[in-house]
């Protein structure tokens, strides 16, 4: 089956069973078109004409707004987790089971959505509970993002190329002439193919460096940690003629405190990164369960107000939920709107051209004779 559902709503026949049978009738033959579910909408404040007109369009709006932030914190869990797609998916649950499965089973949630409100209200109920998650997914993401840039920025240092890398580990307090009134000893970094020019010039590209004092420390593939000990007032001309010679010398001062500090501060990122993961996975999988539901529930109020300006009053309609076949969607298309073309004539002749009928609310989306929105449950983009 695809990743994509159906929402649509057909008028009730003497009752919603019969509407929905009706449908199975159609798609369950031997092509299988579709998989069919109820999508249980409840006796919902209808309120004026004006009221659901002006509502329909908002309730556009908000569901674009659910759905972006859905997708925003389906993705960051997979940023997080680092997993591959195939785990993420596993992950992203509703009510503990699989967004698809809670959109075929779906229930009004009467505690946080209550219908003795108007259509109004609740909206505006959704619109602010997913503001807030959307405002605290940014406060966490951007304080574990920081942190995570820290430690990476940490790790690469500890890690990478000898021209940028700490130098914490490869050094010893002996190899250094420390407290001395008029010797230093410096850090170069000598690309390997130029070695043998350093062993041959470094104690003449300036006076007074100490013979025989360059000591090898350390190499990767491409460059060799060397030391020199010389005079301190020679200092500037040495690295001067280090540079002509592509000889980099390293702003490196022995101190075992910043070394320690700097190593304190790596296992602290660490230990502060494990200690945030956890916490944090909980809660994007909690509110990806509450966006998705919260976006649920606008799409229900979408079929309630479209159905009510669609079919009239007494409110009497079916809502459904229809999954289609792999490459059944254009069959079923045509299926539906054989079904349904009794509801609107204008359909035969406009079949599904993009038309915008005042107080429908499609804004230019595809037109059907039955009240129809689309939603895709392939939430995690391919990385």
């Amino acid at each position: 089956m695809s990743s994509e559902f159906w929402i649509i709503s057909a008028p009730g026949d003497k009752t919603g069973q019969q509407t929905f049978e009706k449908l199975n009738s159609v798609t369950q033959g031997p092509e299988k078109l579709s998989t069919n579910s109820k999508f249980q909408i409840p006796d919902l404040k209808v309120g004026t004409l004006d009221v659901l007109v002006g509502l329909s369009d908002e309730l556009g709006k908000l569901d674009v707004y659910c759905e972006s932030v859905t997708r925003k914190i389906a993705q960051y869990i997979g940023e997080v987790l680092e997993d591959t797609r195939d785990k993420l998916q596993a992950n992203l649950k509703v009510n503990e089971v699989p967004p698809a499965n809670y959109l075929q089973r779906f229930q009004w949630d009467l505690a946080k959505y209550p219908i003795k409100q108007s259509l109004k209200s609740i909206s505006e109920i959704i619109a602010k509970q997913v503001n807030q998650i959307e405002s605290d997914l940014k406060s966490k993401a951007t304080a574990y993002n920081n942190l995570k840039g820290n430690l990476q920025s940490l790790e690469r240092k500890a890690t990478g190329s000898l021209l940028t890398r700490n130098l914490g580990d490869m050094v010893k307090r002996e190899d250094f002439v420390l407290d001395s009134e008029y010797l230093t000893t410096l850090v170069v970094v000598v690309p390997k193919n130029i070695y043998n020019d350093w062993n041959l010039k470094y104690e003449k590209l300036t006076d007074m460096v100490v013979p025989r004092s360059s000591k090898k420390i350390f190499d990767d593939n491409e460059n060799v940690l060397v030391t020199v000990t010389l005079f301190k007032r020679v200092v500037d001309e040495f690295k001067h003629h280090c540079r002509e010679n592509k000889f980099s010398v390293r702003d490196f001062t022995y101190s075992e405190e910043e070394i320690q500090s700097g190593k304190t501060e790596l296992t602290k990122l660490e230990a502060d990164k494990k200690k945030q993961f956890g916490p944090l996975v909980k809660w994007l999988k909690v509110n990806f369960g509450e966006c998705f539901a919260a976006w649920l529930h606008v799409k229900a109020l979408r079929v309630f107000v479209e159905s009510v300006l669609r079919y009239g009053l007494p409110v009497n309609f079916q809502a459904m939920v229809v999954q289609p076949s792999k490459r059944s969607t254009k069959r079923l298309r045509d299926v539906l709107k054989q079904l349904y073309s009794h509801l609107d004539n204008s359909a035969l002749q406009q079949g599904t051209d993009e038309v915008d009928i005042p107080g429908i609310g499609l804004g230019g989306s595809e037109y059907y004779p039955y009240v129809s929105y689309k939603m895709t449950l392939d939430l995690v983009e391919q990385r």
